[in-house]
């Protein structure tokens, strides 16, 4: 059955205060996407309130410090809110991390969802009207593993063949989902989407990590010969994504979100040095030559593409942003939050890169 857009009321979201999960907040309250937002999050070291202050007086936010983890808690807030749909953004997301600490990404991503999935069906069977319910699971295109230049991109009938433990546990919990529609009935959805980027996103990942050590005429280490290539979505343009899906696909359905920008890591990290020396120019300085090639991580993925195509047909869902005007706005967007930047370098995330790079 699908559903007509606008028909929800409540919004359960966990991992609100992370990167993509906090966008989508941020934009389905300012777009009146729905009247209520139940923000669960446990608050590591990737979630920051501050990213949400501008919600404090907002009657219809809630936020909630918890773990996706813990049954009786999410049981609670099911009972006590009576949302119409769960997304599902709570996770480790970060590669690097997880080659470092595999067991914490099994425990979140995996054992985390089973214990959400668990929580959400018993309070999905004791609805009045089940039917209207949805759960998204947001998950990622690193579960199909790795393509070399001339494969096809991905499509959600490739095979999954995930190659870190963040890819591998993010497929268990992809197939958790879907095992919980198929046995139980539940009413699923799930959408993988490329590397996302823009404001509010933890500087360890690529980009905000090379604009801000550009800024700051630091070393742009890349890793291996630059050649990796990723898909680029633009987080506002997921979060409308995410929205269409949730509100117009018919339930069990799974997909692909890509931006439709190829780009090979090097030619990222040229193009941030190009515009920041275009809007904030620092007289002898051409900040690409910063760039450090540094030792490869283990198992890098060689490329990862999307095929979206299956959105923008059944749903006609477009991305708005093309990479570079994405970036730019990104770019402006870290010059003018001086303030969020700092609240999010704290001391232990400046041990974490000492620890993943000091040694590259």
């Amino acid at each position: 059955m699908d559903v007509a857009k606008g028909d929800r009321k409540t919004y359960l979201v966990t991992g609100g205060a992370g990167f993509i999960g906090a966008n989508f907040v941020l934009k389905a309250r300012q777009q009146n996407w729905v009247e209520r937002i139940i923000n669960l999050d446990k608050l590591t070291y990737a979630g920051n309130l501050q990213t949400l202050a501008s919600l404090v007086d907002d009657p219809g936010y809630v936020f909630v410090r918890g773990d996706i983890g813990n049954q009786e808690l999410v049981s609670y807030l099911l009972q006590q809110y009576q949302p119409d749909a769960i997304v599902n953004f709570a996770a480790e997301s970060h590669v690097d991390r997880s080659i470092v600490n595999p067991g914490q990404f099994i425990h979140t991503n995996v054992v985390g969802t089973f214990d959400l999935l668990e929580a959400t069906r018993k309070y999905w069977q004791g609805l009045a009207n089940p039917e209207q319910f949805r759960f998204l699971h947001v998950s990622t295109d690193e579960v199909y593993g790795s393509l070399d230049r001339t494969d096809p991109a991905f499509s959600e009938t490739t095979a999954y063949a995930p190659n870190s433990p963040y890819a591998a546990s993010k497929a268990a919990a992809d197939h958790l989902v879907r095992a919980y529609h198929h046995t139980y009935g539940l009413p699923t959805l799930t959408t993988n989407c490329s590397n996302n980027y823009g404001p509010f996103q933890f500087p360890e990942k690529l980009i905000p990590l090379m604009i801000l050590n550009a800024l700051e005429g630091k070393p742009l280490p890349v890793y291996g010969d630059g050649q990796n290539i990723r898909d680029w979505l633009y987080v506002e343009d997921h979060c409308d994504a995410i929205y269409t899906v949730l509100n117009n696909a018919a339930i069990g359905t799974t997909y692909n979100i890509g931006g439709e920008s190829e780009e090979a890591n090097i030619d990222v990290v040229t193009l941030i040095c190009n515009l920041l020396d275009e809007i904030k120019p620092q007289p002898g300085l051409e900040r690409k030559s910063l760039i450090t090639f540094v030792t490869d991580r283990p198992g890098h993925d060689r490329r990862y593409a999307i095929d979206c195509r299956k959105l923008k047909q059944d749903l006609g869902w477009q991305p708005q942003e093309s990479f570079k005007s994405g970036l730019r706005k990104t770019i402006e967007w870290y010059l003018a939050n001086g303030f969020w930047i700092e609240q999010v370098r704290s001391g232990a995330y400046q041990d974490w890169l000492q620890q993943n790079y000091g040694q590259r």
